[in-house]
């Protein structure tokens, strides 16, 4: 391998943990509290690591947002509104987010945001990645999927062209979404927990050797490229007539063919899958996307290739 193909990034240096974005989601709740109370944890040399809870208020009522779902509204138009009486409780706590993280897009923002949640669907513990060409995160999945071999850690893949998420972490250079179920929305499980802190510990350790000047290699990572979100079976009303069924519940990331059930009727009848090729679904019977017309997400399975990377601060300090 020649030095001509290795590409030189930028140290990271500010680290940010975000818990509660979602206030019923309690694994990152209760970690971040802890952090602020004891960090020494996540503490890492030539780093600064703050633990942070983004919505204190959901936190403290114990439900998913205020207003508005918070993990919703990083967007330009959101991010720029004129601040009013009226204006939604999560998009003020949303600019005052970008005001001490970001700006988003700028070169002051934090360079990388773990932000923590749970999910009541089986997806273990997940990562999430928004731009297939971060070669800095995705060399990062590699290493956390690697320390936590043999378990499972899938990558969810949401770039997409019309589906436009704006999340909270999306305020920093780096942003990592950790997904860890299932859990019951209000309930904290010692398993669940567990699993989110060893991948923010891996993830960290990634970033401390990467500062330190280890070098990584290219590699490959298989990827769930998220295509289409599912609704339920609905009627005139706009109700919900069909639930998932059984042989679906609890697979998430398993593959779905043509012909296999999807839905089940409560008259019996079974609604099957449609489709002309595999697709492994996810986020399946998610409590909190009821309201927002979701059963579960479609994906395909891909590779990602990250570069051959390291840290520019050696050049900088030979110079």
């Amino acid at each position: 391998m020649t030095s001509s193909s290795v590409v030189d990034k930028p140290p990271v240096r500010r680290v940010a943990i975000f818990g509660g974005t979602h206030g019923n989601e309690l694994s990152g709740v209760f970690l971040v509290k802890h952090w602020q109370e004891n960090g020494a944890e996540i503490q890492r040399t030539g780093m600064e690591v703050k633990p942070f809870l983004t919505n204190p208020r959901a936190v403290k009522k114990c439900t998913r947002y205020i207003d508005c779902d918070l993990n919703r509204v990083f967007d330009p138009d959101n991010l720029g509104r004129t601040v009013v009486e009226d204006i939604p409780y999560e998009v003020r706590r949303a600019q005052e987010i970008n005001h001490i993280f970001g700006p988003k897009g700028s070169d002051d923002a934090y360079d990388l945001i773990f932000d923590l949640h749970n999910t009541t669907s089986n997806m273990g513990g997940t990562l999430i990645l928004e731009n297939s060409r971060d070669d800095f995160t995705i060399q990062m999945f590699h290493y956390i999927k690697n320390a936590l071999a043999p378990e499972c850690c899938p990558v969810l893949l949401i770039e997409h062209p019309s589906l436009k998420y704006a999340t909270t972490r999306s305020v920093a250079k780096h942003p990592v979404g950790v997904e860890v179920g299932p859990q019951p929305q209000g309930v904290v499980r010692a398993d669940t927990l567990d699993k989110m802190r060893k991948i923010v510990k891996h993830g960290l350790d990634f970033v401390q050797l990467f500062n330190e000047g280890k070098e990584y290699p290219p590699c490959t990572i298989e990827v769930f490229k998220i295509m289409e979100k599912v609704d339920y079976p609905r009627n005139k009303n706009d109700e919900v007539i069909a639930i998932i069924h059984p042989k679906l519940q609890d697979q998430d990331w398993q593959p779905l063919n043509n012909g296999d059930p999807l839905f089940l009727t409560l008259d019996g009848e079974v609604i099957a899958y449609k489709g002309d090729c595999t697709v492994y679904p996810t986020f399946i019977n998610e409590a909190a996307y009821y309201e927002k017309k979701q059963a579960f997400v479609k994906t395909v399975k891909m590779k990602l290739t990250a570069r051959h990377i390291r840290s520019s601060v050696l050049d900088q300090n030979t110079s």
